[in-house]
């Protein structure tokens, strides 16, 4: 499927912090650029500086972006990133009269193993299809944060698999709901729950669906970014990552990690 306008203007930007390639920076609106990732200055001028640091790295920036769709005025990409270490990071932009006027992220070191089932962090399906499907995908991942991640039914959660059929790219988490099963009673045994408080938004094109969620792991206040690829009105397939809020004394901005 070609890329639409806002798509390919993301990749470029993304793929710029490793060419250098100066004019994607045209796309960010240079006078209205809100910045929700908290260790970066708001605005173009804090953009400029992180991409600035990258020259004081050892290692030379890579950025492979696999996944990237539009829902409306936004683009999320999930892409592979290595700048002051490899990380796989979920972004999102907000586009206004055409340019890039916002944007949050979410980043979670890049594991040195493959999960229990052997995939990793990114690997799986790409293809976007069942467009006309896009609004009851968005309905079904919501509905299943809210009855599941966040407890409000969790009686219902082999209504939303395929039986074991279920691919997970969670790097601790094996393949099917045996595989999710078993590490939820692992983390209980050690004491280390996992809370969803706050669904703050639902994004989506065809099959896949981004969420954005806010709540803790381990006492820590957490942000979680999942992707699920639903296939049949059943998930299919999911990618997250879980990345720590920074407190509010260690953050270069004050528009708070999320602000949807």
């Amino acid at each position: 499927m070609a890329h639409t306008d806002f798509e390919r203007m993301v990749f470029e930007e993304l793929k710029s912090i490793e060419t250098g390639a100066t004019e994607p920076i045209a796309y960010i609106n240079a006078n209205h650029y809100t910045q929700h990732n908290l260790g970066v200055a708001d605005g173009l001028a804090g953009f400029g500086a992180a991409l600035s640091a990258l020259k004081d790295f050892p290692e030379a920036a890579k950025v492979n972006t696999v996944r990237v769709f539009q829902d409306g005025n936004y683009v999320v990409a999930h892409t592979d990133y290595n700048f002051f270490g490899p990380k796989i990071g979920f972004d999102i932009f907000r586009f206004e009269d055409g340019k890039i006027v916002e944007h949050w992220d979410n980043l979670q070191e890049t594991p040195k193993t493959a999960n229990p089932s052997g995939h990793t962090m990114l690997d799986g399906a790409t293809e976007i299809k069942d467009l006309d499907k896009t609004a009851e995908n968005k309905a079904l991942a919501e509905n299943f944060v809210k009855d599941i991640l966040m407890g409000q039914h969790p009686e219902n959660l082999a209504s939303y698999f395929d039986g074991n059929n279920y691919t997970q790219h969670n790097p601790g988490i094996a393949d099917g709901l045996d595989g999710l099963g078993a590490a939820l009673a692992a983390m209980a045994q050690q004491g280390i729950e996992m809370k969803y408080d706050t669904l703050h938004k639902v994004l989506g094109k065809g099959n896949f669906v981004l969420t954005v969620s806010e709540g803790s792991l381990g006492g820590v206040h957490s942000s979680y970014f999942d992707l699920f690829r639903i296939e049949n009105g059943k998930i299919a397939e999911h990618w997250d990552t879980i990345e720590s809020i920074l407190p509010e004394d260690k953050r270069l901005n004050a528009n708070g990690k999320f602000g949807f």
